[in-house]
């Protein structure tokens, strides 16, 4: 039920399930308790939904993304956990919360990682558009609060502290080359993908998700 509604309709729970996920094959009376408290907030917030308006018409849809990352989020095997939601007209119309593919030396790394992430939903995103014939408008804005990773991302010269990298990666900067996106900064409290990553304050969680979803009046 819950991974039925992170995937259709409740972004503000991704990280709690994916954390939920992660104890499915040994469950604790710790992960009880969780899946207790989430499904509890669900239930509490069960008039809550995607939040989707009308808009005038567009020659050009805009898309714009918010990725985040957090640097060795999980405790056990020391992954970076990755998250990202991108807004097609405003409306949150993908979001994700995983743990990467494998351990990163640096949060700077990480962060890389998980713009590459993004990056590959947006040009998915953007082909099924132009294949219903709706124009995008281009470069596709990412934003990430992490000024090191922005800089290895427009780049091209490795170094010693970098080039370990994999270059499955590095198709990111191909993009941001071809004027296909454009990653600016943008501050961690204004960064709506935190809450894919990591627990936030409740303030902190209802700012973001406030942009993603809204109550059924």
């Amino acid at each position: 039920m819950l991974l039925y509604l992170v995937k259709h309709s409740r972004p503000d729970i991704a990280n709690s399930v994916r954390e939920l996920s992660k104890v499915i094959d040994k469950p604790t009376m710790a992960g009880m308790k969780e899946m207790q408290r989430v499904i509890k907030y669900v239930l509490d917030t069960e008039d809550t939904g995607l939040s989707i308006k009308p808009m005038k018409e567009q020659k050009k849809w805009i898309l714009h993304v918010y990725s985040d990352s957090d640097f060795a989020g999980d405790k056990e095997k020391r992954i970076s956990i990755a998250g990202f939601v991108l807004y097609v007209l405003g409306v949150a119309v993908s979001w994700r919360s995983k743990g990467e593919r494998s351990v990163t030396l640096s949060s700077t790394e990480a962060e890389y990682v998980a713009i590459s992430e993004a990056v590959k939903e947006i040009k998915f995103v953007y082909q099924l558009l132009m294949s219903m014939k709706i124009n995008v408008e281009l470069p596709i804005v990412v934003r990430v609060d992490n000024i090191g990773a922005i800089y290895l991302s427009e780049n091209a010269t490795t170094s010693g502290r970098t080039k370990h990298v994999d270059t499955r990666y590095h198709f990111v900067r191909e993009y941001i080359e071809g004027k296909f996106i454009k990653i600016i900064f943008v501050r961690s409290e204004d960064n709506d993908s935190d809450i894919f990553t990591k627990n936030t304050s409740g303030e902190l969680h209802a700012k973001h998700t406030s942009k993603m979803t809204s109550q059924r009046k």
